[in-house]
């Protein structure tokens, strides 16, 4: 059964800097697209009940609210889904948010990403730190208290002392949930033909990463990178991929998930245009399988459960890897679990290493 709907909006009103994901300033054309997109859901989409639904991109909140309706309106929900827009602070309003409210929306990611206008600007946002605050106020004035903010680490000429006052006014805000990232310059973004000065190297990010973890000693670190004041505020969605439930993916460039198949959409907007129906087809095989299940279940705080691969998947996992598992143990970067093994925020700073380790097996 497939409970979880992610739907890509690709238009943006600029490219950032970082951005490698299928975003683009062409709002022209919306209308097309949405056209589109509505076909490949009613063809693909077979009435589920959904427990999430999130709409990313791209910015989502540069669609008016009855483009966010016929989107909403293609679906049937639980009582208590969890329907999250991705939003930019200098495209949410007070009614804005009062309308996604009465459309059903039940949590807002806000891409924050500095609280420092010049850092800000330097990576190509379009907001600043005042669009930030009105947001806020326009959310408590709502009554919205569901929102997460996407922060930034590893950003050019951002220093020790600049993180550390970001996490201060992300704190200050009192956020239900808190994404961050480190900087990774990927193929085709600005970045990577205009590579910036004072890029914090390896060595630091790994320090403002120990900062992070400190700093919010008080949210749930639930995920390598999320933060939540309780569990309530976990992502339910994002928990989904992790957890690899079902998930259909509609969209330009939006993958999903059913079985063992995982699809993705043309990239290439004309193609999707036309053909909003074709995918893109992988099967995984059974170690295609163990190995999703080491990358994603390594990521979330409660780590592996030996005891569920085994069944699934009719192996011996601990026996399997033990070499591997003792080696990790021994050097502090992985603990026992009741059920399994986990990371240790030692090991989530070598976490690709390790994993690359158990793909060579």
């Amino acid at each position: 059964m497939v409970n979880c709907v992610y739907i890509h909006i690709p238009f943006c009103e600029k490219k950032c800097h970082y951005c490698s994901f299928c975003s683009f300033p062409l709002l022209s054309y919306k209308e097309k697209y949405l056209n589109a997109l509505v076909k490949e859901i009613k063809h693909h989409y077979k009435n589920e009940t959904l427990n999430t639904l999130y709409i990313g991109g791209g910015t989502p909140s540069l669609l008016n609210n009855n483009e966010i309706e016929k989107i909403l309106n293609c679906f049937n929900y639980n009582s208590n889904c969890e329907i999250t827009i991705e939003t930019n602070p200098n495209s949410l309003s007070l009614n804005k948010i009062i309308e996604y409210k009465n459309l059903g929306i039940n949590r807002i990611s806000i891409g924050v990403q500095s609280f420092d206008d010049n850092i800000l600007k330097s990576i190509g946002r379009l907001h600043t730190k005042k669009d930030i605050y009105n947001v806020i106020e326009w959310l408590n004035k709502a009554d919205f208290e569901n929102y997460n903010i996407d922060l930034i680490y590893g950003l050019p000429n951002q220093s020790i002392i600049n993180w550390e006052k970001t996490l201060d006014e992300a704190i200050m805000i009192n956020p239900k949930h808190i994404s961050t990232y480190g900087l990774k310059i990927e193929e085709g973004t600005y970045f990577n033909k205009n590579k910036p000065n004072n890029l914090p190297d390896e060595n630091m990010q790994a320090e403002m990463y120990a900062i992070l973890i400190n700093k919010l000693k008080n949210y749930v670190h639930y995920e390598f990178s999320n933060f939540a004041q309780s569990e309530e505020y976990y992502s339910k969605h994002n928990l989904a991929y992790w957890k690899r439930n079902f998930y259909y993916g509609f969209g330009l460039s939006a993958s999903g998930f059913i079985e063992n198949k995982r699809y993705t959409n043309t990239f290439n907007l004309k193609e999707y245009l036309n053909n909003p129906i074709n995918k893109t087809y992988e099967i995984l095989s059974k170690q295609n399988e163990i190995e999703e299940e080491f990358f994603l279940g390594l990521r979330i705080k409660e780590g592996i459960n030996f005891n569920y691969i085994n069944k699934k998947y009719k192996i011996n996992i601990s026996e399997k890897y033990r070499p591997l598992f003792e080696k990790f143990i021994s050097q502090g970067l992985m603990k026992k679990t009741k059920n399994g093994v986990k990371l240790t925020t030692k090991g989530i700073l070598v976490s690709n290493e390790i994993l690359c380790e158990f793909i060579d097996i």
